[in-house]
């Protein structure tokens, strides 16, 4: 099995594909950072002031003057509403939410790409290992070789999940680094508050706890390396069962990217909360957003994605063990 996996992780080194992904996550980090210092800088200039109390007030006054229009939803306004309520939770315990340093960039960053840009990256891996194979007929001479299918298939997917740890380390290390340069590499001690719980509607602070930044990293980027390897999982299914690498990354990508419209629609629709793309964002249950149906919870999730990860690769072995290859 071992050397199983050493071929597998040499034919995915020789495509570039982590390389690719490692340049693209680096410009994208890059990108970011020079946008978050520019607002930064744009805020200190319009308050001037850096003290983090006044530029917090200010932040809770823009969002009651929009809570103000007619003209958002009521789950918007619930949204916003429940963000009040966080931030003034922040001040009355003189919590600074956004601690100047990279483990801060860093927080933010990686519970905006939970839901679709970690995922993308891993679809760009897990979609090409077995269909290029097909599409390129290397995998009749795979499979002339005296070792059964089911562990010629299960070394693509031992690989894909250390691929998948490369990516989320990479994601880290590069985040760290760069922003870094910009923002200043301290702030790994200080306080957040987690256990945020909307129930109703409403805002509960009763569970709430403090923990350093590095502990709630450690379950933001946990949380992040479950999502990704059950979206790996499910575009490892659609290697197997798609000869086309491109249409399997585009059924991927249609149902991620409908998955993110879905998380701010389907309020209304019972049903639509055992669809995985609408679990896909579990940081936020972290931070105490208001989940997308309400009762949704971490357990509730985190059970509905390992279902439709284990169907998937259930499915993955019974189809590649059986399929006629031509």
């Amino acid at each position: 099995m071992i050397n199983l996996v050493f071929n597998e992780i040499t034919k995915l080194l020789g495509k570039r594909r982590l390389l690719v992904v490692t340049l693209i996550m680096a410009m994208l980090m890059a990108v970011f950072t020079y946008a978050q210092a520019k607002e930064i800088e744009r805020t200190r200039e319009r308050l001037g002031t850096e003290d983090w109390r006044t530029t917090l007030q200010q932040q809770i006054i823009d969002t009651q003057n929009r809570l103000g229009s007619t003209r958002i939803s009521d789950e918007w306004r619930q949204t916003l509403q429940i963000r009040i309520a966080q931030q003034q939770y922040y001040l009355d315990n003189d919590i600074n939410p956004a601690e100047p340093g990279a483990p801060t960039f860093l927080r933010g960053f990686i519970e905006n790409s939970v839901q679709l840009l970690l995922p993308l990256m891993v679809m760009v891996i897990a979609a090409d290992l077995v269909s290029s194979e097909k599409s390129l007929g290397t995998i009749k001479l795979l499979l002339t070789r005296p070792v059964k299918r089911w562990r010629i298939l299960l070394s693509k997917y031992i690989t894909l999940i250390l691929a998948v740890s490369f990516i989320i380390f990479i994601f880290g290390l590069l985040g760290y680094l760069i922003s870094g340069l910009v923002f200043g590499y301290k702030g790994w001690m200080a306080p957040v508050i987690s256990g945020f719980v909307v129930q109703g509607g409403e805002l509960d602070t009763a569970s709430t706890f403090i923990i350093p930044q590095w502990q709630y990293l450690l379950m933001a980027f946990g949380l992040a390396w479950f999502v990704s390897i059950v979206v790996g999982t499910l575009s490892f299914l659609l290697s197997v069962l798609v000869r086309s690498t491109a249409a399997g990354m585009g059924i991927m990508l249609a149902a991620l990217i409908s998955g993110t419209i879905l998380s701010n629609m389907v309020s209304s629709w019972e049903a639509a909360k055992y669809l995985f793309m609408v679990n896909l964002n579990i940081t936020s249950y972290l931070t105490g957003q208001s989940p997308p149906i309400e009762g949704m919870t971490l357990g509730f999730s985190v059970t509905i994605l390992t279902i439709w990860a284990a169907v998937a690769l259930f499915l993955s072995f019974f189809v590649f063990t059986r399929q006629d290859v031509y």
